[in-house]
């Protein structure tokens, strides 16, 4: 069963390919045997003006819906190979893939981080993020955070239109609003080599802990340089995609972003994890305009990862779930059977 649903955000999130007020997802079903296993698909880009809508996600997923019938839930692998031959769309994939574990969850009745033997009873800090815009808009999304939830990290989008000078205005009036949180920054791909340079220099001395996808995506022969020249570990998010990006990459960067909707499901989530690990790379876990499915799912995982950017759900006035929760400015997860989500 397919489902689309509008989720709209609490502060609209401009990043530099755009601003994004509202999201329309699918939420997709897997029944067999009388158990219902649920899944997430959000249709993203990393190419501004060129997003997949729902209407189309959905007549993709629709087309090979008769393909799948015939299989058991519990044949994820033959599942997954069907996917592939038929090149449906990654966020669809991760949607199927995650019901087929949700499903699996609730069959053996365990929630999956306790399926798969990891520590998922504590609690795992997350970031927040302040989209581009004004220095005083800024701070006032600051401000709302601080109001909202405890916060241990702040994730700024930076690769503003107006140029590098933009970019450090809105640092400077963070900085000041809150001199102590530690930062991210990520310019989805919005410097070139040159201003990536520049802002790696200048942002050491502002209490950053990474930059993310500097460079963008087409420009990753500049990574060799950038390694060379930034003071900061340099993250890719739109560079990679899959498992097979990351030893392309692995010599040139310090870690990698991945997310659910790009990897296409959690089995090539636990893969890219595992390949990352083996290259000494760090490990964060992103979202785009996911719900508390999406991010619950791969909250299951959070034991390996070296940062959380888990929070899009958390900006949503509408979100239809409920399933990871917030508790001290971190993410705990429940012992509900499969994701745990209601």
């Amino acid at each position: 069963m397919i489902q689309p649903f509008t989720v709209h955000k609490r502060f609209p999130l401009t990043i530099s390919r755009g601003t994004t007020a509202s999201n329309t997802n699918l939420w997709v079903k897997i029944e067999s045997e009388g158990i219902e296993g649920w899944g997430e698909a959000s249709p993203f880009s990393i190419v501004k003006g060129n997003k997949l809508n729902s209407e189309q996600l959905q007549q993709e997923l629709t087309k090979i819906i008769p393909i799948l019938e015939k299989f058991n839930p519990l044949q994820r692998q033959e599942i997954e190979t069907v996917l592939l031959e038929n090149n449906l769309n990654s966020s669809l994939r991760a949607a199927i893939d995650t019901a087929l574990y949700d499903w699996l969850g609730k069959k053996v009745n365990l929630p999956l981080w306790k399926l798969w033997g990891l520590k998922g009873d504590r609690l795992f800090p997350i970031s927040v993020t302040i989209g581009i815009s004004s220095p005083e808009k800024a701070v006032e999304r600051v401000r709302n955070w601080l109001n909202f939830m405890e916060v241990n990290l702040l994730k700024i989008k930076l690769g503003s239109p107006e140029g590098i000078e933009a970019d450090k205005a809105m640092i400077l009036a963070i900085r000041k609003e809150t001199p102590y949180i530690p930062l991210t920054v990520d310019a989805n791909g919005g410097w070139t080599l040159k201003e990536a340079i520049n802002m790696s220099d200048w942002l050491e001395k502002q209490n950053v802990k990474y930059i993310e996808q500097p460079l963008n995506v087409g420009d990753e022969g500049n990574l060799t340089v950038l390694y060379e020249r930034s003071p900061l570990p340099i993250f890719v998010d739109e560079s990679c995609f899959n498992s097979q990006d990351i030893i392309k990459f692995s010599p040139y960067i310090h870690g990698i972003n991945i997310k659910l909707m790009k990897a296409g499901g959690l089995s090539e989530v636990m893969r890219m994890i595992s390949i990352a690990k083996a290259c000494k790379l760090q490990v964060m876990y992103g979202c785009y305009s996911d719900s508390s499915l999406a991010n619950t799912a791969m909250t299951h995982l959070a034991t390996y990862a070296d940062y959380l950017d888990l929070d899009s759900h958390l900006n949503l006035i509408d979100d239809p779930f409920q399933g990871v929760t917030l508790k001290e400015g971190k993410l705990m997860l429940n012992h509900l059977p499969g994701l745990g989500v209601k």
